[in-house]
C-alpha cells in the first residue's frame, strides 16, 4: 500500500491552488477550513552573475506569474558598493563626478531676506554680495555709549570746498609733469585766453597808470618832492597794479569761459564718459587750461607794465607840468630788478589761481544749466577775493625779504 497524505482522498475535498507558491495546491480541511499556509520553500540561490535566482524545477509554463517590469537601475558613483563583484572599488579619496556631487545645504542661520536665501540655495557656490551699508538712528544708538548719527552740517561746507580746491591744485601741479602732454589743447587754450584779454588789458592799463600818476604827483607836490613822482608811480604800477589788472581780466574773461566750458561738459556727462574710457579729465582738459592762463598772465603782465608806465609818464608830464628827465631819473633811483621779478611771480601765481578756481567750479556745477551760470559767477568772485588776499601776503613777504634800494 502506498502512504497517502492525511488530508488527501477525503470526500468533498478538492485540491486548491496555493496562493503563496505557484504550482502548489492545498486541500481544505473539514475542521479548520482551507489551509492557506504555504509549505516552506528553499532559499533562492544567487546566480553566478549576480542576476535573479531561477525558479524551482517543478514549475510549469502555465503556472508561472506574469513577469514584472525590471526596476530602473540608477548608476552609482565610482567607488560605491553594489557593482560587479569582480570590479575593483575606486580609491576612497577619488573625487566623484560633478553631476553626482550633492549640493551643500544652506547655512542653518541665514539672516538675509528670503530672496537672497533662495538665490543662495539655487547657487550655493556663488559668493553673495553685500550692498552698501545704510546707517539708521536705531543702528547708531544700538551700541552702548555710541553717539547717534548726525548728518554733516552746512557750516563745514566752505571747509570742504576749500579742501577740494587745494586737492585739485595739487593734482594739477602733479599732472603738469606727466606724459602725455596735451600740447595741441594747450596752444588752442593759450590763443583763446590771450585773444579775449589782450585788448581789455591794454585799455584798462592806461587809466590805471594815469590815476596812479596823478594821485602820486599831487601828493609829492604837497610834500615838495616832485622829483620822486616818476619813481613812485612806476613802482606802484609794476608791483601792484599790473599783476592785479592781468589777473582780474583773466579771471573775468578767460576764467569765466573756462568754467562755462567745463561745466557744460560736466552736465552733458562728457567728463564721466572720459573717466569710463580711462582718460583723466584733469590731465586732458584742466592742465592745458591752467598752463595757458599762467603763460598768458606772465606775458600780459609785461605789456600792462609798459603801457601803464607810458600812461603815467604822459599824464605826469603833460597835465602836471613835470619834467621828463626828473621822471626817468627818479625811476632809476628808486626801482630795482627784484621789483620786476616779484611782479612776474605775482602774475604767474595769480594766473594759476584764476585757472584753478575756474576749473574747480566748472567741474562741480549744481542744478543743471542754471548751476553752470551760478558756477561762473562764483568762480569770478572767489578769484577776486583770493587775488587780493594772496597779493597782500606776497607783498608783505617781499618787503621783508628784499631790502629797499639804497637802504
Amino acid at each position: 500500500m502506498t502512504a497517502e497524505h492525511p488530508r488527501a482522498g477525503r470526500p468533498g475535498a478538492s485540491p486548491t491552488p496555493s496562493p503563496g507558491v505557484p504550482g502548489q495546491t492545498t486541500t481544505p480541511s473539514p475542521e479548520t477550513g482551507p489551509d492557506t499556509t504555504p509549505p516552506p520553500s528553499p532559499p533562492p540561490v544567487p546566480a553566478p552573475g549576480g542576476g535573479p535566482a531561477p525558479g524551482p524545477a517543478t514549475q510549469t509554463p502555465h503556472t508561472l506569474p506574469p513577469a514584472a517590469d525590471p526596476a530602473p537601475t540608477v548608476p552609482l558613483p565610482r567607488g560605491a558598493t553594489g557593482g560587479h563583484p569582480h570590479e575593483p572599488a575606486a580609491h576612497p579619496l577619488a573625487q566623484a563626478p560633478t553631476d553626482a556631487r550633492p549640493h551643500p545645504e544652506p547655512p542653518p542661520h541665514h539672516s538675509g531676506p528670503p530672496a537672497a536665501a533662495d538665490a543662495h540655495r539655487a547657487h550655493p557656490g556663488a559668493r553673495r554680495r553685500r550692498g552698501p551699508a545704510t546707517r539708521t538712528d536705531a543702528d547708531a544708538g544700538a551700541g552702548v555709549g555710541s553717539a547717534p548719527y548726525r548728518p554733516p552740517t552746512r557750516a563745514l561746507a566752505p571747509l570742504r570746498e576749500t579742501g577740494r580746491l587745494f586737492a585739485l591744485a595739487a593734482t594739477v601741479a602733479r599732472d603738469m609733469f606727466r606724459r602725455p602732454f596735451q600740447f595741441r589743447e594747450f596752444v588752442e587754450q593759450f590763443w583763446f585766453v590771450a585773444s579775449v584779454t589782450i585788448l581789455p588789458a591794454a585799455l584798462v592799463s592806461v587809466p590805471f597808470g594815469a590815476v596812479i600818476a596823478l594821485q602820486v604827483g599831487s601828493l609829492t607836490q604837497q610834500l615838495g618832492a616832485q622829483s620822486f613822482t616818476g619813481g613812485a608811480s612806476v613802482l606802484a604800477v609794476i608791483q601792484q597794479a599790473s599783476p592785479l589788472i592781468v589777473a582780474l581780466l583773466i579771471a573775468g574773461a578767460g576764467g569765466s569761459a573756462i568754467c562755462a566750458d567745463l561745466g557744460s561738459r560736466k552736465i552733458r556727462e562728457e567728463l564721466d564718459a572720459m573717466e569710463v574710457m580711462g582718460v583723466s579729465p584733469v590731465q586732458r582738459l584742466v592742465v592745458p587750461r591752467v598752463l595757458a592762463t599762467m603763460l598768458v598772465a606772465v606775458l600780459l603782465n609785461g605789456m600792462v607794465s609798459v603801457v601803464g608806465t607810458l600812461g603815467g609818464y604822459f599824464f605826469n608830464v603833460i597835465m602836471q607840468d613835470g619834467t621828463p628827465g626828473a621822471y626817468l631819473a627818479s625811476f632809476s633811483a628808486l626801482a630795482q630788478l627784484p621789483d620786476l621779478w616779484i611782479s612776474e611771480i605775482k602774475a604767474l601765481i595769480f594766473g594759476f589761481l584764476a585757472g584753478i578756481v575756474a576749473a574747480h567750479r566748472g567741474l562741480n556745477p549744481r542744478g543743471g544749466p542754471k548751476g553752470v551760470g551760478d558756477a561762473v559767477n562764483q568762480s569770478v568772485v572767489i578769484t577776486f577775493l583770493l587775488l587780493f588776499f594772496v597779493n597782500m601776503v606776497l607783498t608783505a613777504i617781499y618787503l621783508q625779504v628784499v631790502p629797499a634800494k639804497g637802504a
